[in-house]
């Protein structure tokens, strides 16, 4: 099943398999309606995965799928307009592996995140408000606020570290009624990250720079410190 749309600011075209499809996504939709129907009310479903996984794609593959399906609709949401601004992350610094280095350096790791906001912002949609929310676009590489608007008896927020198992992180789940966990090898996610960072205006020696100090560490802490989720799903073999 071929499906197109803007990921970021940058266009994506994948072709998911027909099995995976009748397998394992028309179930999950089934679920969360029956969810839905049963509370009465808004269910907020979290979506993690590790950078380069898929789950942008994936979470907007699943709102599109609802509509052709007509199953009850999705909104979708990230926490990537949760990142803090550019200007922002070259003014304050960090340690990483006894090196003095700047917050742009590592963009991406959950410190370069503004979590007080993320949580602020997750609370309202779980008590079924309807507000703003910002995306983040890679071409200009800073959020824009109010991008989208969350409605909805159903809101799936897709981030990296939503199931995080640290500090602060890992509250943020408590406010979702269904998790689901997107997993992938790191041999898969360097190449699709290297090709993003490409995609984004990176000349290609320092977009391997940049996958190998900062992407890949994020990966593998997401891969490594993340909950259990409700659902795991696993994106080698996909074409996501």
């Amino acid at each position: 099943m071929k499906f197109q749309f803007l990921n970021n600011g940058l266009p994506v075209e994948v072709d998911f398999a027909d099995e995976d499809v009748e397998r394992i996504f028309i179930p999950l939709l089934e679920r969360l309606s029956d969810m839905q129907k049963q509370k009465g009310g808004r269910i907020l479903v979290m979506l993690a995965a590790p950078p380069g996984a898929g789950k942008s794609t994936l979470a907007a593959f699943l709102s599109e799928l609802a509509d052709q399906r007509g199953m009850q609709p999705i909104t979708v949401i990230g926490m990537d307009g949760f990142h803090r601004y550019q200007e922002d992350l070259l003014s304050h610094y960090t340690v990483r592996d006894g090196e003095t280095i700047s917050l742009v350096q590592i963009k991406g790791a959950p410190e370069t995140f503004d979590l007080k906001k993320l949580t602020e912002r997750v609370q309202r949609v779980a008590a079924g408000e309807c507000l703003g929310w910002p995306a983040y676009d890679r071409l200009l590489h800073n959020p824009v606020e109010d991008q989208v608007t969350v409605e909805g008896d159903i809101v799936l927020l897709e981030g990296n570290y939503l199931l995080l198992d640290e500090p602060g992180w890992r509250d943020l789940s408590d406010y979702a009624d269904y998790t689901i966990f997107l997993k992938a090898p790191l041999s898969l996610l360097q190449g699709r990250l290297v090709e993003r960072q490409i995609a984004s205006g990176k000349e290609p020696d320092k977009a391997r720079q940049f996958v190998e100090k900062s992407d890949l560490y994020n990966a593998r802490t997401v891969l490594d410190h993340s909950k259990p989720a409700d659902l795991v799903i696993d994106a080698d073999g996909m074409n996501m």
